[in-house]
């Protein structure tokens, strides 16, 4: 939802008061899967049967990231799902399970995995050569489909037994899951589509699957995480306000519990702060007001006579995280002329045909692809300039600055808009329009009067 750009007024506080709830109540409410800006946003995960085993398949199951800017990062996915038999896994290529199960019926040679659940990780890279196939051993980590296509894929292969040899008598699995490594992703049920061709890399000849069946995964920001993970503060040249993030944006400090957050000029810093690792820990983050892992910071820093400029900085209060492939994406109106992007990756985003208000930005590769855990270099910023369009360019109300920011995916909280930098006197204007009404309807009441 577009955020209602209204002056700033005191004498109309309940009606502030309102726009503010119903401004927090739609800031963050991403309960369902849908995204606007990336409306046909979905992990989908293609099983295909290449070839018959005396007792089951060889089957080779690839997932594609078609989400245009949230992607997966380490530790990476992990892939689940139920066998409708009692299937196993004799084999695998660019993959493994993490549990082997229990496969004491099987005498002599051992299967990979005996689980009637089992779950799937990637191989991490530098794997041997001979457990390798085609888009594996990435430790899981999947870049999104806008800003790298060809790492938003995985694969793996898996020899499958005690199952139907046959299109007949195959059963496809059931109840899948995908975690990343925590929750967020909702699958569907396998559904059998037509089986997917394959041409030789001299474009001669083509051969297809036995069988192929597709799986689609959603995300919602809800399932992920019961508070935001992130927020947005705004400033301009015009004006000496800072509006910072809201107080209690992703929770509050517990002084009940000193070791909630951390305090940067604390002389044990050190002592508290582990390096940052692969493992799924809970955020330790830098003690602030909004206590957010990730805070945006979007600075209306010039203008010229064709041309505005703004300053775009993120800033990482987690102590216990490295953000690689970062990414963001922010919805303006003036994106439909961008002039210069300094030292970030620029791609429009563009899901409605004549509709170019959202553009996503990432870090240049070897150069601030990476946003350290927080500290003196944990931020990363750039430059934006925009030519002015005079049918819309305006510093007032509050359109300068973003209608909405994404970091990785997830929805930022943005102040209430009440509460952003306006134009020096607008507040005066806005009581002497109110009292020249004021003055006319008395003037007429008058009249009324004198004329009665």
């Amino acid at each position: 939802m577009k955020p209602l750009w209204l002056p700033a007024s005191t004498s109309g506080s309940v009606v502030a008061t309102l726009l503010l709830l119903l401004f927090s109540c739609t800031t963050f409410t991403s309960t369902e899967a849908y995204d606007a800006l990336d409306p046909t946003a979905n992990i989908t995960i293609k099983w295909d049967v290449i070839t018959w085993t005396g007792d089951g398949y060889i089957a080779v199951v690839t997932m594609y990231n078609f989400q245009q800017y949230r992607h997966i990062q380490a530790p990476g996915w992990t892939l689940g799902w139920t066998w409708a038999k009692r299937e196993v896994i004799w084999n695998m290529l660019g993959g493994q399970t993490t549990e082997q199960g229990d496969c004491s019926r099987f005498k002599g040679s051992i299967p990979h995995c005996c689980k009637k659940d089992p779950t799937v990780v990637d191989l991490l890279p530098g794997a041997p050569y001979n457990q390798q196939v085609a888009n594996c051993c990435k430790g899981g980590v999947l870049n999104a489909w806008a800003q790298d296509p060809e790492t938003a894929v995985a694969s793996f292969q898996l020899i499958v037994g005690s199952a139907g040899t046959t299109n007949k008598t195959v059963r496809v699995p059931k109840n899948f899951t995908l975690r990343v490594p925590g929750p967020g992703y909702t699958c569907g049920p396998a559904k059998i589509v037509r089986p997917t061709k394959f041409s030789t890399n001299d474009k001669r000849r083509t051969t297809q699957a036995m069988m192929t069946w597709n799986v689609t995964c959603t995300y919602s920001q809800f399932l992920a995480q019961k508070t935001p993970t992130c927020c947005v503060s705004l400033s301009s040249f015009y004006n000496n306000t800072i509006v910072n993030c809201p107080t209690c944006t992703c929770g509050c400090q517990n002084k009940t519990e000193p070791g909630s957050c951390v305090d940067p000029k604390s002389p044990h810093l050190a002592s508290v702060v582990s390096p940052p690792s692969r493992a799924l820990n809970p955020p330790l983050v830098q003690c602030t007001s909004h206590m957010c892992p990730i805070r945006v910071h979007w600075h209306v820093k010039l203008q010229y006579k064709e041309y505005w400029r703004i300053k775009i900085t993120v800033t990482n209060f987690n102590y216990r995280m490295n953000y690689s492939q970062w990414n963001l994406v922010v919805q303006h109106p003036n994106f439909d002329n961008v002039t210069q992007v300094f030292s970030f990756n620029y791609k429009p985003l563009t899901p409605y045909e004549g509709l170019n208000d959202t553009g996503m930005l990432w870090g240049v590769k070897f150069y601030n692809d990476l946003l350290v855990s927080a500290g003196a270099v944990g931020n990363v910023q750039s430059e934006l300039l925009f030519r002015k369009d005079k049918s819309s360019f305006t510093f007032d109300k509050g359109w300068a600055f973003p209608r909405r920011i994404y970091f990785n995916g997830d929805n930022c909280v943005m102040p209430p808009p009440d509460a952003y930098p306006w134009l020096p006197n607008a507040s005066s204007t806005l009581v002497l329009s109110l009292l020249s009404s004021l003055t006319r309807i008395l003037a007429s009441f008058l009249v009324l009067s004198f004329t009665c």
